[in-house]
């Protein structure tokens, strides 16, 4: 087969599936047809949910946690194509005609229609290049006091806790942790724990959770303070993004 500067693969996991640390040669577009994923990387941790893309850079290790059932789409970039997208990993925004190409070059790929892969090959790059980039992105620390906090928010223990209870649980000052937040981690406490509460919102909502059971799930008092917060970060209310995620999914079903 002719060596191609995008090569594809897709791959469906079942709900909780792990995929251990690894690396690649390539760089690597990580789509999420449905389902929602977790990777890790000494970056940190990256939400990717559907209609999103994480780019990961060759040779970065990375390990990718299921939430639910999810279908993976995977990209492969050469050295010279990988070197357009940077170094660092990152969310990208996956508009319609991005979406449809992926699929394509997957289908195509699979086929080894080699003209098909030919003409969509430069028209992906170009689309990608163009594709926003998004803060879905979780930065991990490196103190063992705020790791233990952050995994105890992470695992979904303790989404109510107050700064000064998990100051308590670890044995530090509530203005200790704050401070290490700032300065580990570059975002307040609130912040954070905001994109994890995000995190497990978009894995409920692209299994069809009711976004009121979804709001109260993640510690909101009201569906409209949980939207607003939704729309700031994403740009679209939960509304809107369960319809951008669950129709695609339906309509598309018979897609690769």
């Amino acid at each position: 087969m002719k060596v191609w500067p995008i090569t594809a693969l897709a791959k469906d996991y079942p709900r909780g599936w792990h995929v251990p640390k690894h690396r690649h040669r390539r760089g690597q577009l990580i789509y999420a047809k449905s389902g929602v994923m977790h990777v890790t990387t000494r970056e940190g941790i990256w939400i990717v949910p559907p209609q999103r893309s994480l780019w990961m850079p060759l040779g970065m290790e990375h390990e990718i946690h299921m939430e639910g059932q999810v279908a993976v789409r995977m990209l492969y970039l050469d050295r010279l194509s990988s070197a357009l997208f940077g170094s660092h990993c990152k969310v990208l925004a996956i508009s319609g005609l991005l979406r449809e190409l992926i699929l394509s070059a997957v289908q195509a790929y699979a086929e080894k229609h080699r003209e098909r892969m030919t003409i969509l090959a430069p028209l992906l790059l170009h689309e990608l290049q163009e594709a926003n980039e998004e803060s879905l992105h979780i930065p991990v620390p490196s103190d063992p006091r705020l790791k233990n906090v952050c995994q105890r928010l992470l695992a979904g223990t303790s989404r109510v806790e107050t700064l000064d209870q998990l100051a308590a649980h670890v044995g530090a000052s509530s203005r200790t942790l704050a401070r290490l937040f700032e300065s580990e981690l570059q975002m307040s406490f609130v912040h954070w724990r905001q994109h994890v509460r995000l995190a497990r919102a978009l894995s409920q909502i692209s299994q069809g959770h009711a976004i009121k059971m979804v709001a109260r799930d993640a510690g909101y008092a009201s569906c409209s303070a949980f939207s607003s917060m939704f729309h700031r970060v994403l740009g679209v209310t939960p509304t809107h993004y369960m319809k951008q995620v669950i129709e695609p999914s339906v309509v598309s079903s018979r897609s690769p």
